[in-house]
């Protein structure tokens, strides 16, 4: 754990996350700004925050922000739906980071990797989530009352395989298995989508899992898999019998809650360790 800034900034994207990690700050005493991105954060993210919104193009206000803000730490939380460069409209600032990087930064990985050494170079530090907000890692094992079956255990792990292969191309982190059939792979629609779509292409017989894991080469301290209450709702709502996260590698919201509705619904939910991870992926590779 680092030591926690006294001064944080929030760049806040889509979901509960960014708000969570400002009400931790809160709990502390410690001070936060939320730049809420436009288009993409929830307006309940802010209230009762100092915050501004500006939209992603707009890189120089918001250096200009932080700065004013005397902000020296920043904190990237919650899904951003990455736009397309015409609808980004750019200002001197953006426009000198895309040109800069011309085609290199290609995947959602290479890019966000290339969004934090902009921002260093700019004389910010970067935290990752779990740096800032509590106990928010999975943890590996069984969460709940239930346990994957045989069947869904041989998906869990082809699951790994093939997410462990998105990951290498930084296509995505999620994959849905059943009965050893890939029902559909994560790309730019997000993890809410693929469950949705993959509910109405499911089988006939033992349900399917979701199997969320890092990227290999993934940058730790931005777009870290992410589960919450939400997930395990969109998994039950599509007859889903399970979710398998990477522990150490997964950022968790709500775990009691999750637990609780994943009991409800009749859900395994496990954490698989990094170990066994690699294992597989070894012995496939």
């Amino acid at each position: 754990m680092v030591d926690r800034p006294a001064r944080l900034g929030i760049i806040a994207g889509r979901g509960r996350l960014p708000r969570r990690i400002a009400e931790q700050c809160q709990s502390d005493g410690r001070y936060c700004f939320i730049l809420a991105l436009k288009d993409q954060c929830d307006p309940e993210t802010v209230i009762g925050f100092d915050h501004v919104w500006l939209r992603m193009g707009a890189a120089g206000e918001a250096m200009a922000r932080f700065y004013a803000e005397e902000i020296t730490h920043l904190v990237m939380a919650g899904g951003v739906v990455r736009p397309s460069l015409a609808s980004l409209r750019p200002d001197w600032r953006a426009l000198k980071f895309w040109t800069r990087i011309g085609r290199r930064a290609l995947g959602d990985d290479a890019l966000l990797k290339a969004v934090i050494a902009e921002l260093e170079a700019d004389g910010f530090q970067l935290l990752s989530v779990p740096d800032v907000l509590d106990d928010s890692l999975a943890e590996s094992g069984q969460w709940g009352r239930y346990a994957p079956d045989e069947q869904a255990l041989a998906d869990i792990r082809g699951g790994v395989q093939i997410c462990r292969n998105l990951g290498r191309l930084d296509i995505g982190q999620s994959v849905v298995m059943q009965q050893g059939i890939t029902l559909g792979v994560e790309a730019i629609e997000g993890t809410d989508s693929l469950i949705a779509r993959c509910g109405t292409l499911k089988r006939p017989g033992p349900g399917a899992v979701l199997v969320k894991l890092k990227k290999p080469q993934q940058e730790k301290r931005a777009d870290l898999p992410t589960i919450g209450d939400r997930t395990v709702k969109a998994a039950a709502a599509a007859g889903f019998c399970g979710i398998a996260v990477e522990a150490g590698g997964t950022l968790v919201l709500e775990k009691e809650t999750l637990i609780d509705l994943a009991d409800q619904h009749g859900l395994f939910v496990i954490g698989l360790c990094p170990e066994d991870i690699e294992a597989i992926d070894h012995a496939t590779g």
